[in-house]
């Protein structure tokens, strides 16, 4: 009786071991993925950039300041945009 005990316990425990690196690997593959992905929108970014900043200073030629002022702006409302557009099809797929 007691070596049934035994193996409904391991068996349990196995059962219980599988789940948990099963659960692991889905949320490692999901880390990674976003991880991946985020590389990808900051590489994007540092490329879009430099064109931004270049037609912000040739439509703004009143100072410096005011250019970076205006790219600044620019920049963070894109970004906002994006992230928005990007939350709305997070919450739609889940």
């Amino acid at each position: 009786m007691k070596k049934e005990a035994d193996k409904t316990r391991k068996e349990i425990l196995k059962e219980k071991a599988k789940a948990s690196t099963e659960k692991f690997q889905r949320e490692f593959r999901t880390s990674l993925v976003t991880a991946i992905t985020a590389a990808f929108g900051f590489l994007i970014a540092l490329v879009w950039r430099d064109v931004i900043t270049e037609y912000v200073n040739l439509a703004t030629k009143i100072s410096p300041i005011q250019g970076q002022l205006i790219s600044a702006l620019i920049i963070t409302i894109i970004g906002v945009v994006g992230i928005l557009i990007i939350s709305k099809l997070s919450v739609e797929e889940s």
